[in-house]
């Protein structure tokens, strides 16, 4: 789960992360980002869209969030992130899951992988840091005919008065330059980059589920946000660390807290 970036457009989004590095909280990363909830595999196994022995290559895919996911249905996965650190992470988190992922250190728009080698191309929580049309192109030239792409969100919703408005208003009081508050978790250009790069049939799909927080987790989640640890110094995070930690207790002083999210996801096949 990364930052829901949502509605920019490509020179702000990448003006929001061009000073991001993940890599500098992948602890935070592997351990209170756990990525995107069975819902979203569900989706994909219900529709046909991604089933046993089919090869699939997981664009930005940090700690292996979906590409473990993937791998669990039985596919053949190879996961591509430019973070180093989080590949590590990846592949602890694979081992103690007990699957494999092959990850290797590359980029969306050249992977470096064969072209037409690829049944599924997956970017999750990741398609705003990239140069979205370079991307489409790669994510093209992976799939064999017929194949598919997925790009997929799963974001938290800030609505009136709940924690998540309340957390981004605190984020922008220590990082105003945060690109990343207000989301709707819907990102209807993502079907442009698809169709832009020659995919057809394509399609929408999303669910709405509330996802339980803990105060120490809703805290690591947030360290391990775009607008947090990956952008501020140790000194500025453990600063705004504490101040979340006092508005929890303050104003959202239940726990677990019901934080509510939106899996949303953009798909398109490559012609025969």
């Amino acid at each position: 789960m990364t930052d829901p970036t949502q509605n920019l457009d490509t020179d702000a989004l990448r003006a929001f992360g061009k000073d991001v590095d993940f890599g500098r909280t992948a602890s935070d990363y592997a351990t209170h980002r756990a990525g995107f909830p069975p819902a979203f595999f569900e989706l994909l196994t219900q529709r046909g869209w991604a089933g046993p022995g089919q090869a699939a290559v997981d664009l930005g895919c940090g700690t292996g969030t979906v590409a473990r996911g993937l791998a669990g249905l039985g596919l053949d996965v190879t996961g591509i992130d430019p973070a180093q650190p989080l590949l590590d992470e990846a592949r602890r988190l694979d081992h103690a899951a007990g699957v494999h992922v092959t990850y290797r250190t590359g980029t969306a728009e050249a992977t470096g992988l064969p072209p037409a080698s690829a049944d599924l191309v997956t970017a999750g929580q990741c398609w705003h840091w990239f140069d979205r049309p370079a991307a489409a192109a790669e994510l093209a030239r992976l799939l064999r005919p017929g194949g598919r792409a997925v790009i997929a969100h799963f974001d938290w919703l800030p609505l009136p008065g709940n924690v998540v408005a309340a957390t981004e208003a605190l984020i922008l009081r220590h990082n105003p330059g945060w690109a990343g508050a207000g989301g709707t978790g819907i990102y209807p250009a993502w079907l442009t980059d698809l169709a832009q790069a020659g995919l057809t049939a394509l399609e929408t799909a999303s669910v709405d589920i509330s996802q339980p927080y803990t105060h120490d987790a809703w805290r690591g989640r947030i360290r391990a946000s775009a607008g947090v640890a990956a952008s501020l110094d140790a000194e500025r995070t453990a600063v705004f660390d504490a101040e979340l930690a006092a508005l929890l207790m303050q104003e959202f002083p239940d726990a677990p807290m019901s934080i509510p999210h939106r899996v949303w996801l953009a798909t398109g096949v490559l012609d025969t």
